[in-house]
């Protein structure tokens, strides 16, 4: 009975350990509404990632206002981010195919995943971590049902995410991830996911599609800020913009955009949009 006691226990404990190495949480996404099928008449900007991108209530995402800055009757904004999801389970939850298969030639697609990437493969990530790098490796990883899948690299799902849309004929943009809150001794900003967007722009320039630095852009924005100006961007501890964050990451997206070969979105701004694109 003791060993039976003990191994139930040591049990117990193993699973606490490895949920604790992956603090992220699985944002809800059930007040989310239901997905807007696209016009097919109008040109339309789709936007794929995770609760950075697309968020209600307290927290809120930078997809939710890019719309502000542009011209409703010329291009659709159709935001399919969904919290806790990475490029792994984006892909293997079907939402990827769905989104393509809505897709047609002169959309647009922004893309940001890496921030649930970055956990383990197996439980103690919650099985969203995707296997770190741009390489072609894969690993298999067991379900908790007993089904059995095969994870591939960050890089491989980003490159046939690019390849799978710019083959519909859609302009693509691969996003580094939206910065932490982060900051030195100091209290000065510091720069977040440099080993990660070398890898978003090495699947952007293999794919031929553009790469916009989010990171790079807005991690400078707020090293040019005081440590509260940042600080009042963000709704928790680390991760989550609030809607003053959410609104100026997406002044950043708007920009930096402006500053891509082809200029994506420049036909599609509003007078605001205008505005901002020329920062």
């Amino acid at each position: 009975m003791n060993a039976i006691f003990r191994a139930l226990l040591l049990l117990l404990l193993s699973v606490s350990a490895s949920l604790a190495q992956d603090e992220r949480p699985v944002v809800k996404d059930s007040d989310l509404p239901p997905e807007e099928a696209a016009e097919q008449t109008l040109p339309a900007l789709w936007i794929a990632g995770d609760s950075t991108v697309r968020n209600r209530g307290e927290m809120r995402g930078w997809g939710e206002d890019v719309s502000r800055f542009l011209d409703p009757a010329k291009i659709q904004v159709l935001n399919r981010a969904i919290g806790g999801r990475s490029s792994r389970t984006f892909f293997t939850e079907g939402r990827w195919d769905r989104m393509l298969g809505e897709m047609k030639k002169g959309d647009v697609v922004l893309i940001q995943f890496g921030h649930n990437d970055a956990g383990p493969l197996g439980a103690a990530g919650k099985f969203r971590g995707s296997i770190k790098g741009i390489g072609e490796e894969t690993e298999t990883v067991e379900k908790p049902d007993g089904t059995k899948e095969t994870v591939q690299s960050y890089g491989w799902y980003l490159r046939h995410f690019a390849r799978t849309a710019k083959a519909k004929g859609a302009s693509v943009v691969l996003c580094s991830p939206v910065p932490h809150r982060k900051f030195d001794r100091e209290g000065r900003a510091v720069a977040d996911w440099t080993e990660w967007r070398g890898w978003v722009k090495a699947c952007a320039e293999a794919e031929g599609v553009l790469f916009l630095d989010l990171s790079a852009l807005i991690g400078e924005a707020y090293a040019g800020m005081g440590k509260a100006e940042v600080e009042a961007l963000f709704a928790d501890e680390r991760t989550h913009t609030n809607h003053a964050g959410a609104l100026f990451n997406a002044r950043q997206v708007i920009a930096g955009c402006a500053g891509l070969a082809g200029k994506p979105l420049d036909g599609f701004l509003n007078e605001e949009g205008r505005v901002f694109s020329k920062r």
